[in-house]
């Protein structure tokens, strides 16, 4: 699925708060290498629905084996291991045994001592890789993690490698240590970077199937079809706190969703949770909803946080008109995109935004190979749009009580015709502080 930066950002996918950050939330990596994997797994959706329903599979095995993952491989091991090649010690015995074993461990101490604690660190690690080789080769459906289960059964089957996996590392014998040594510093280093990077990979993909289980996410279901579709039950956004669920059925004969609602209302937050859901799905992971299907779509593109452009002189409007175009050019390929749009033109006067958003919605609700959802402040325009079949209208309700705003994030049926702006700016003392100038 194409996803352009100006879309990541604006469902924040990555966010430099982060708290707002879809991926500090769904970080369960307990590894360096783990996290980098997660951030290039959640950098790029996958590119059909077998590779998604591959991933799918690889995150509900590894989803019933939680609680049978081992402690080890740690991030501390990792980086020992790691130390331990870039390290120079003295050189070991060639052919350990009593005399000469004892000899190094008196004379060379510190060596000695740091190739120990590297050593146990090693048995831990691979110790750990066969426990994962074990649960991952077990009732397992997933492709991915059969292929990566036969790596890592070729990696692990050396005879020194399985005496070190049934040893007690804290038992080992000067003349064990060194022999065990021997190895790993100098006949198993490229096994050991290729055990370390298949690591990594598994705990990137144990982080979506642990945040699959915090966060209550569902697997959608991708549907094979000529028309996109996207129908969500119990659609929420994850990141809020106390959230309410929405109900979302956009396709071929009613493949547009025009907006309302006053400001605060929640049409941004159910926009982006539209969004968040459709890329994480397209991720191959679980979603925030009750129940989703959905058509693979080639492409998702957002225009929510549209920017001006001070040192190129470009204002907000002339980037939102920019934005659409672009957004014209890339959906008129005949490919299913998901299209996103908050606040249609809020950068020009109200006759002119009037105009070009009618101009625009009329033009885009005839693409039928794109969903669109679009939120806009012009409720005006909505009453005109009722003569197309295709544009399903909701709107968030806002109730007024002695002058207080109440919000129930409630979607409903029909077009808002909210005037709240006023009411605000009175609520928050702006109006009082203009009286008392």
């Amino acid at each position: 699925m194409q996803v352009d930066k100006i879309t990541q950002n604006d469902l924040s996918i990555f966010n430099t708060e982060e708290d707002q950050s879809i991926f500090h939330h769904i970080n369960f990596t307990t590894t360096n290498g783990g996290r980098e994997y997660l951030r290039l797994l959640l950098s790029n959706p996958l590119e059909s629905s077998d590779a998604i329903i591959q991933t799918q599979k690889t995150i509900q095995h590894l989803q019933s084996i939680v609680l049978q993952w081992p402690v080890n491989p740690t991030n501390g091991t990792i980086m020992v291991l790691e130390k331990y090649y870039e390290t120079a010690v003295d050189n070991y015995p060639a052919v350990p045994e009593y005399f000469n074993s004892w000899w190094y461990k008196f004379w060379h101490k510190d060596d000695y001592s740091f190739t120990m604690f590297s050593v146990q660190h090693t048995m831990d690690f691979v110790k750990g890789m066969q426990i994962i080789v074990d649960n991952i080769s077990i009732n397992n459906q997933s492709n991915h993690l059969h292929t990566i289960a036969q790596e890592l059964t070729l990696l692990l089957d050396k005879p020194i490698i399985q005496e070190m996996i049934q040893k007690n590392k804290n038992t080992l014998t000067p003349i064990e240590m060194l022999v065990y040594a021997n190895f790993i510093k100098y006949r198993f280093k490229q096994q050991a970077i290729a055990l370390m990077n298949i690591y990594h990979q598994l705990d990137a993909y144990m982080s979506l199937a642990k945040a699959g289980i915090k966060y209550d996410f569902c697997l959608p279901e991708f549907v094979e079809q000529t028309a996109p579709l996207m129908a969500v039950d119990g659609l929420y956004h994850f990141l809020v706190q106390h959230p309410i669920d929405y109900t979302v059925n956009l396709h071929e004969k009613e493949n547009f969703l025009f907006l309302t609602g006053a400001n605060m209302a929640g049409k941004s937050t159910f926009i982006k949770a539209a969004g968040i859901a459709v890329y994480l799905a397209h991720i191959g992971m679980g979603v925030p909803a009750q129940k989703m299907r959905l058509t693979y779509f080639d492409g998702l593109l957002s225009n929510i946080q549209v920017m001006d452009n001070i040192a190129k002189g470009e204002s907000f409007f002339f980037n939102e008109v920019q934005r659409i175009k672009s957004t014209i050019n890339r959906i008129s390929d005949g490919k299913k995109w998901l299209i996103l749009i908050d606040e249609l033109f809020k950068g020009t006067n109200q006759q002119d935004a009037v105009k070009c958003s009618t101009t625009v919605i009329e033009g885009l609700r005839k693409m039928n190979n794109a969903l669109f959802i679009l939120s806009t402040h012009l409720y005006e325009i909505g009453e005109p749009l009722k003569q197309y079949s295709n544009i399903q209208f909701r709107y968030f309700e806002t109730s007024v009580h002695n002058d207080q705003l109440s919000f129930s994030y409630q979607l409903k049926e029909g077009i808002s015709n909210d005037r709240l702006g006023y009411l605000i700016l009175k609520r928050e003392g702006v109006v009082d502080l203009l009286e008392k100038c």
